[in-house]
């Protein structure tokens, strides 16, 4: 997985909606970012499995970012 890959993954984190991300299924998350970073570039089989396990480690990750960005005094 490359930096450029891993940069465009939590740039579009970043402007889903944080509601999106909240409201989804870990399983439905991890397609809607894989969808997205494929429609910017491509990825090999290799690529797109190791990027799903990658956002599966940090669901809980990208969860805590989106409610602090609905609650940013508790950030």
């Amino acid at each position: 997985m490359n930096p450029t890959t891993l940069r465009h993954l939590w740039s579009t984190i970043e402007q889903t909606q944080a509601q999106t991300l909240l409201s989804l299924s870990q399983t439905d998350l991890a397609h809607c970012l894989l969808t997205q970073v494929e429609q910017y570039n491509p990825l090999t089989p290799d690529e797109y499995n190791h990027l799903s396990v990658y956002i599966s480690l940090r669901i809980a990750l990208i969860r805590d970012l989106a409610h602090s960005r609905l609650n940013p005094q508790l950030a």
